[in-house]
């Protein structure tokens, strides 16, 4: 059943930010149901847009197909593309650089042992392709782990949120570590094929608790100075980075007041938002609108 989430409007994104703080907290717009996912898209994982922003394209998460989805704006499935040549260890986020080159985050790493992380490349056209191979592989590990896992109190390397920005990945890593405290990795991983150390550029946190603060998605707007992180509850926008360096970012806190297992973000136009989230019995399987 489709249905409406109405919210206060207190504030807008990008204004009336106090400098001084680096937490800002603000409620939304309006968080809409824009379409219902197809019924067998239970698990989304991330969705990224086509050049003309009319095909929606999906992927899920471990224990899935190493399959692309092409969504329309109706919800109607039109594409399943095969990736050949790479399998989907656990696929947690789908992105797109601005020559629309597609890019898939095999980054899954809820234990923390995983030692064969990786961004694979696309050769994804358009929803007439049956088949699709990757054509560029990006390994990696993270700098400072040197334990497969690491202690619990320290599970800092999982990952299901990433973006393109020249030249380079940024991986904003989930924290799965007991004692949960928002505490949230950054990583550069440059966009080439070979084997690189992820290098540590930023070192964060948000505020709450693990459904209002463990990273699922991220998505980048065209301007490149605005980055959203998607969690269960929230959106938080980062700004004030360099490319080098995010430690310095202002963190805006957005409450979306609704809760579900929202797993995937993508900028639509640089005022507006597409979140996917995960189905169960009863609620998800959506694709929302959220403008700003």
């Amino acid at each position: 059943m489709k249905m409406y989430i109405f919210c206060a409007i207190t504030s807008l994104l990008f204004t009336g930010c106090n400098p001084k703080s680096q937490h800002e907290q603000v409620k939304n717009d309006t968080l809409q149901i824009d379409f219902s996912l197809p019924s067998k898209l239970k698990e989304v994982s991330g969705i990224t847009l086509s050049g003309d922003k009319k095909t929606a394209w999906a992927i899920e998460d471990q224990g899935n197909k190493n399959i692309i989805y092409g969504v329309d704006q109706k919800g109607n499935l039109i594409a399943e593309v095969l990736v050949e040549n790479a399998d989907n260890t656990d696929w947690e986020d789908i992105t797109a650089d601005p020559k629309g080159n597609m890019y898939i985050g095999d980054f899954g790493n809820n234990d923390n042992n995983r030692q064969d992380l990786s961004i694979v490349k696309v050769d994804l056209k358009d929803t007439t392709q049956k088949t699709t191979k990757a054509i560029q592989t990006t390994k990696f590990h993270y700098e400072g782990q040197t334990e497969f896992p690491p202690k619990k109190s320290n599970w800092l390397y999982d990952c299901e949120a990433f973006v393109e920005m020249d030249g380079n990945f940024y991986l904003f890593t989930k924290n799965r570590s007991k004692g949960f405290d928002g505490t949230f990795l950054v990583f550069q991983v440059p966009n080439k094929e070979g084997d690189f150390e992820a290098k540590l550029i930023g070192k964060l946190k948000l505020s709450g608790k693990y459904s209002d603060a463990a990273i699922t998605s991220a998505a980048i707007n065209s301007t490149k100075d605005k980055i959203v992180l998607l969690t269960h509850k929230n959106i938080h926008v980062l700004s004030g980075f360099t490319p080098n360096d995010f430690n310095g970012s202002k963190i805006q806190k957005m409450s979306l007041q609704h809760n579900s297992q929202k797993e995937a973000i993508v900028f639509l136009d640089d005022k507006t938002l597409l979140i996917a989230d995960e189905s169960d019995k009863k609620t998800g399987g959506n694709v929302y609108k959220f403008s700003f």
